[in-house]
């Protein structure tokens, strides 16, 4: 699966909290290996990039 780059230009959103979020989610993923990730070939990051944009996870900035 490839990176959803599209969606990443036209995101018109904060890039740090969605820098922060999807790297937190592929730091999951990472640590989870899940039958999606070895379906992915270890690809965590454009895993959970694709994951926070098609809003499968939430997040939210803690105070």
């Amino acid at each position: 699966m490839i990176m959803p780059l599209e969606q990443l230009i036209e995101y018109d959103g904060n890039a740090y909290e969605i820098t922060v979020a999807i790297t937190r989610r592929a730091y999951q993923l990472a640590v989870l290996k899940t039958p999606e990730v070895e379906k992915n070939n270890g690809k965590v990051v454009s895993l959970a990039t694709r994951q926070v944009f098609a809003k499968q996870v939430e997040y939210r900035l803690l105070d």
